[in-house]
């Protein structure tokens, strides 16, 4: 029993593996590709006085339909995201795949996001809303977008594990599993789980930084944009309750660093010395 215990880790880690790789995805997607590839317009489709109509634009078959094919895979992801989170969908998952609930979400998700950016259609003889191509503006707004993109992911980075990434991957559930624990949610306070309930993405505003902050916005990535942001401020339902949660839990993990930082600091002027009249 214990080794079909053990067993249920293959799946689990594997899920882990694949949503690990789709971040990396991911990166190279909404910033790489925003900030190094920026879409190629001639001055026909930059200048506002030669634009075509926007009526026009739209009924072009060589726009309409990548547009078409992007919203779709919007579309999938969002349904996918939204509907296994509900929780019928839940406990019919877990149902059918126990403690592997979690895992198989993410392992979903991840999918949703592979086929969204593998079958992404870029809208090539559309017009660009906007574009910095005169210099020295072209290299300094390229600059400040990519150190944006690299400050807003490294704190995207830092939240997710703050928040127990094992957790989250759907690893921590199986562990606890194995070790005959139970579930990670039972040892957590009622205001944990309220505000889990309630942070279905904790990195809102720095997402929102990324999908924006592009020296070229092109019409697929004013959809892309466009889309998610409605769907992000759709489904951040943080209250005032939740923002003291999360205060108080800064708070504590703070004078705890502190602690530690003071006790190391201490040891060392201790120990120090003779360690290195040691060496």
């Amino acid at each position: 029993m214990a080794a079909l215990s053990l067993l249920l880790l293959v799946p689990a880690l594997g899920g882990f593996l694949f949503a690990f790789g789709t971040g990396v995805e991911l990166i190279r997607f909404v910033s790489l590709r925003g900030l190094l590839q920026p879409e190629a317009a001639s001055p026909d489709r930059t200048d506002a006085a030669s634009r075509p109509p926007w009526g026009a634009v739209l009924r072009d078959p060589k726009v309409l339909h990548p547009l078409t094919v992007d919203v779709g895979l919007i579309t999938l992801f969002i349904l996918q995201h939204s509907l296994m989170a509900t929780h019928r969908v839940k406990h019919w998952i877990s149902s059918c795949f126990g403690v592997l609930q979690r895992s198989f979400y993410v392992f979903c998700t991840a999918l949703a996001l592979q086929l969204l950016m593998r079958y992404w259609q870029p809208v090539q003889d559309g017009p660009v809303l906007w574009k910095i191509s005169t210099e020295p503006w072209a290299t300094w707004v390229s600059l400040i977008c990519f150190i944006l993109h690299f400050i807003a992911w490294l704190v995207i980075f830092s939240i997710i594990l703050i928040f127990d990434y094992a957790e989250l991957m759907g690893v921590k559930q199986v562990y606890y599993h194995c070790l005959g624990m139970g579930d990670p949610l039972a040892v957590k306070s009622s205001r944990a789980v309220r505000l889990y309930g309630h942070l279905r993405h904790p990195v809102y505003l720095e997402f929102l930084l990324i999908l924006w902050a592009v020296p070229c916005l092109s019409l697929d990535r004013l959809l892309l944009a466009l889309l998610f942001t409605l769907y992000l401020t759709c489904t951040h339902s943080l209250d005032q309750q939740d923002y003291l949660y999360l205060r108080a839990q800064l708070d504590k993990k703070f004078q705890v660093f502190s602690r530690e930082e003071a006790a190391h600091g201490n040891l060392l002027a201790q120990n120090g010395p003779s360690v290195y009249k040691d060496n």
